[in-house]
């Protein structure tokens, strides 16, 4: 799974993609307005950093900034898109399941966005966890996206993909029809079932293979390394006060913060 993910992040056409994106989500949007004054004290680790989507926004109101990716493509794209050298703000080419070349302890706030821990395993993203932990300093903050199972189920039942509109119908059954196909070893009813999926969904025309996920599991994932988790809606950027709100919503991802223990 990562190395397939891997070919496509370096794939000149994907770098080229991300290297033109400039918009936060309306969560991460949420975050950056959240914290206001205090990230003029922040050292911020913003992995996956993909072609300086986020860097535009955090780089300039934190006290330090390092973007990572683990394809060299992207952080020449972002190298180019921010040409000017900073000792406040650096790229480097950084695999999250192992930053070594950080010390224990490092960074004040991570953000990890665009659901990139999803182009990884299970194993492989309890490891980024961990690492995560490692390199956060107690107390400090941990901030990302992961697709959500829940939202993917409605996607599973063609009766949703029906509209009034009939070009929208039209467009929503050819997509149902691919991702079905894309996905015909997993059965409507395992999706129901299941805690977490390998999914090959629409992602850059079904190339990539992501990693799906029920909120309550992964409140029991982050249990073991982190506290005091906040859910936010992707889309409107709210926090998910309440367990009947959490029930109800069908974002496609969800974003999470964590504190660091």
């Amino acid at each position: 799974m990562f190395e397939h993910n891997h070919q496509v992040y370096i794939a000149r056409d994907i770098v080229q993609h991300y290297r033109q994106l400039n918009q936060l989500q309306p969560a991460e949007q949420s975050i950056l307005d959240l914290f206001g004054d205090e990230w003029s004290s922040m050292k911020m680790l913003d992995i996956g950093v993909g072609g300086g989507r986020t860097t535009q926004h955090f780089s300039r109101v934190v006290q330090e900034y390092v973007g990572v990716d683990y394809s060299h493509e992207m952080i020449a794209a972002c190298q180019k898109r921010f040409p000017s050298a900073s000792q406040s703000r650096v790229f480097e080419v950084v695999d999250a399941r192992d930053m070594s070349q950080f010390a224990d302890n490092s960074f004040d706030f991570i953000l990890f966005s665009f659901n990139g821990i999803d182009s990884l395993s299970h194993q492989d993203r309890l490891q980024v966890f961990q690492e995560v932990n490692r390199v956060g300093k107690t107390g400090g903050y941990f901030f990302f996206s992961s697709h959500s199972l829940q939202g993917l189920e409605r996607e599973f039942n063609w009766r949703n993909q029906i509209s009034l509109n009939p070009l929208k119908t039209y467009v929503n059954l050819v997509m149902f029809g691919l991702l079905r196909f894309f996905n015909r070893s997993i059965p409507p009813q395992q999706i129901k079932d299941s805690a977490r999926e390998i999914i090959q969904d629409e992602s850059h025309n079904f190339r990539l293979k992501q990693y799906y996920i029920r909120p309550q599991e992964q409140l029991n994932q982050l249990e073991a390394d982190f506290d005091n988790i906040s859910i936010y809606s992707w889309s409107s950027g709210l926090e998910l006060t309440t367990q009947q709100d959490l029930d109800a919503n069908i974002d496609m991802w969800l974003y999470y913060l964590c504190r660091i223990k």
